[in-house]
C-alpha cells in the first residue's frame, strides 16, 4: 500500500499539461526518489480519468477499459508516494470520486491529499470557450457566455463548464471525506509574473523540490487570439460535417491551431467582455469566503482568483476585425499546403523504396 497518495483532479487550464509531460518525461528520476509517477504513455491518467467516470470521448473510452483498475492496483503496491494528476478528474461524481479515493487506499491505510490547481474566472470563461472551439465547436462567444451565466445550468456547456470550473462545489465531492490539511489549493499566479512560480508551487505540493528533472516541457496547450478564435470557430462551421473526426484533431486542432495560429502572438488577446467582470467578482468573493472559512491549505494567494482589471479595448471574437481574420486565414493556408507538400514528398519516398524492395526481389527470384 502507498505510504502517501497525491491525486490531482485539475481544474483544466491551470498548467496541467505542462505538469503532466514534466511528471512523464522524468518518471525514472521520481522513482529513484520513491515517487511513483504510474504511466506507460503519456496518457494514461486521462484514459483512466475516462475509465473511472465512464465518459464518452471520441471512441477512445472503449480503449480506457479498465485503466483505472490498472492505475490504482500499480499506486497500492508501490510503496512511497504515488501521483496521479488529470484535469478531467474535476468533473467526476461525488460517487465516483468515493470509488476512487477508496480504489487508491483511502479508508486502508494510505494517505489520500486532494490536490486542486485553480486559476481565476476572467481567464477561465474565454478559456474554456476557445477549448470548446478547438474540439469542433461552432458556438459564438456569446451563446457561451449566456449559457454559463444561466443560473439554472441546464445546457450541456453550463453542465461541464461548472462541473470543472465551480470550485467549492469540485472540492465538496472530491474532499468532503478529507481533512483540510489534506486538502491543497495550487493558485495559478497573475498575468506577467515570474514564469516559472506556478512551477515552484506544484514543487512544494508534489514534493520535488531539490530533485534534478527535465523541466523542458514538450507538451502545451497553447492559446489563440481572438481573431485566430474567430477563424477556427467558421472553419467548424464550414467544414464539421464533412472532415472526419479522426481528421479533424491532427489538421485543424493540432496543425492550424496549435502549430500555427498560437504562434499569431500579436493578435488582440481573447478577454472577458468588461459588462461581465461584476458578475465574475460576485462570483469569486463567495468562493473565496467558503475557502476560508474551510481551512483548506493554500500554495499562493487566494488573491490571485480575482484576475485582472477589464481590458481597455475589447476584441470581440463574434465581430472580429475581418483584415486580421483574412491575414490569420492565409497563414493557415500556407501551413495546409506545407504539409501537404510534405506529406507528398513522404509518399513519394515511399513509392521509391517500395519500387526498389520489388526490383530486389525479382532479382532474387532470378538467383
Amino acid at each position: 500500500m502507498s505510504d502517501r497518495v497525491l491525486l490531482h483532479v485539475g481544474t483544466p487550464k491551470t498548467g496541467t499539461s505542462y505538469l503532466q509531460d514534466v511528471l512523464f518525461r522524468n518518471r525514472r528520476t521520481l522513482a529513484r526518489s520513491g515517487l511513483l509517477y504510474p504511466a506507460d504513455r503519456f496518457d494514461a491518467h486521462f484514459l483512466a480519468a475516462l475509465d473511472l467516470m465512464r465518459l464518452p470521448w471520441g471512441g477512445l473510452e472503449a480503449e480506457a477499459v479498465g485503466a483505472w483498475d490498472r492505475l490504482a492496483a500499480q499506486v497500492r503496491e508501490h510503496h512511497g508516494t504515488a501521483i496521479i494528476s488529470h484535469e478531467i478528474l474535476a468533473t467526476a461524481s461525488r460517487a465516483q470520486a468515493g470509488r476512487a479515493l477508496e480504489s487508491l487506499g483511502h479508508g486502508s491505510g494510505a494517505e489520500v491529499h486532494l490536490v486542486l490547481s485553480v486559476r481565476d474566472l476572467v481567464r477561465q470563461i474565454p478559456a474554456e470557450w476557445q477549448e470548446n472551439v478547438k474540439h469542433r465547436a461552432s458556438l459564438s462567444y456569446g451563446a457561451f457566455l449566456d449559457q454559463v451565466m444561466d443560473p439554472r445550468r441546464e445546457s450541456r456547456i453550463a453542465t461541464w463548464f461548472w462541473g470543472v470550473q465551480e470550485l467549492p462545489d469540485i472540492l465538496n465531492r472530491w474532499g468532503h471525506d478529507l481533512p483540510p490539511e489534506r486538502v491543497h489549493l495550487v493558485t495559478v499566479p497573475p498575468a506577467g509574473g515570474p514564469q516559472q512560480l506556478l512551477w515552484k508551487r506544484f514543487s512544494v505540493v508534489f514534493g520535488l523540490d531539490g530533485l534534478d528533472l527535465d523541466l523542458e516541457g514538450e507538451r502545451s496547450n497553447p492559446s489563440l487570439g481572438a481573431p485566430e478564435t474567430a477563424l477556427v470557430r467558421r472553419i467548424n462551421r464550414a467544414a464539421n460535417r464533412r472532415l472526419n473526426p479522426a481528421d479533424y484533431r491532427p489538421l485543424v486542432r493540432e496543425l492550424l491551431a496549435h502549430q500555427t495560429l498560437s504562434q499569431r502572438t500579436r493578435s488582440p488577446r481573447l478577454a472577458l467582455p468588461p459588462d461581465v467582470h461584476p458578475w465574475v467578482s460576485e462570483v469569486t468573493r463567495s468562493w473565496v469566503a467558503e475557502i476560508e472559512r474551510r481551512g483548506y491549505d493554500v500554495v499562493g494567494d487566494l488573491h490571485d482568483l480575482a484576475g485582472a482589471a477589464p481590458v481597455t479595448r475589447y476584441a470581440d471574437p463574434d465581430h472580429p476585425s475581418e483584415k486580421q481574420v483574412a491575414a490569420a486565414a492565409v497563414d493557415a493556408i500556407k501551413a495546409l499546403l506545407l504539409e501537404g507538400a510534405r506529406l507528398r514528398g513522404s509518399e513519394d519516398a515511399l513509392r521509391r523504396e517500395l519500387d526498389e524492395t520489388r526490383a530486389a526481389l525479382e532479382r532474387a527470384h532470378l538467383r
